[in-house]
């Protein structure tokens, strides 16, 4: 007998069920978080969890302000298939830079800043076509 965790659900919205763009493929799909990478090094030494937590916010703030997008609802529509890819910017002069050359190539992202520092601290992505973005992200490394 089924119990209810494997009852059929009813009544209830299925938020980006079928909504992809035709033809888009959700594994092609990543999102890029770059993450300055001195937060975490002397002088500044914030604790691991509060410089992933930008990462998070960051991420999060780029699939909500874009997700009526469609490659935004085919990639959290994948659950499990997300890919993500975290970089490494040296600072916040390399971050802002990142941001002007994206905005300047019309790619969809969001700078987080914490407040009430007013610190920009990580930018992400919405979820593209890697082949669509990797070019404004190769100079970055993969955080570590």
């Amino acid at each position: 007998p089924l119990d209810s965790r494997h009852a059929p659900r009813t009544g209830c919205a299925e938020p980006y069920g079928n909504m992809a763009a035709p033809g888009a493929a959700a594994a092609a799909l990543v999102q890029y978080v770059v993450l300055r990478g001195d937060l975490g090094r002397p002088p500044l030494l914030w604790p691991l969890g509060a410089v992933v937590a930008q990462g998070c916010h960051a991420a999060l703030a780029a699939a909500h302000a874009h997700r009526q997008h469609p490659d935004t609802r085919a990639y959290l529509e994948s659950g499990g298939a997300m890919r993500t890819v975290v970089l490494e910017a040296p600072d916040e002069a390399a971050l802002t830079a990142l941001s002007e050359t994206l905005k300047q190539h019309s790619i969809d992202h969001e700078v987080w800043t914490e407040q009430p520092e007013n610190v920009a601290t990580c930018l992400a992505l919405r979820p593209y076509p890697k082949d669509q973005v990797h070019q404004h992200l190769k100079k970055f490394k993969l955080l570590k």
